[in-house]
């Protein structure tokens, strides 16, 4: 039959607890720092997603005004 020390049973149950302990922390760290990761990206996104926008309305304006120019007849023949 196993016979453990009170003094050891302790040590090792004080020694796995500093290890959940840590390994928690680590956990909460990875989570915000994942956390972190999913805003900043989707803060990119939504500046891409901007400029996208700035873009077709540039676009439309361009050709409104290149549409504005062959309707008034003051573009070169071709």
């Amino acid at each position: 039959m196993w016979h453990f020390d009170t003094g050891l049973l302790i040590t090792l149950g004080a020694f796995v607890m500093v290890i959940i302990l840590a390994a928690i922390k680590a956990m909460q760290k990875m989570r915000e720092r994942e956390l972190q990761a999913h805003q900043d990206l989707r803060a990119r996104e939504m500046e891409h997603e901007r400029r996208l926008k700035e873009l077709e309305v540039e676009k439309a304006r361009l050709e409104l005004e290149k549409a504005r120019t062959v309707k008034t007849g003051d573009a070169a023949p071709r």
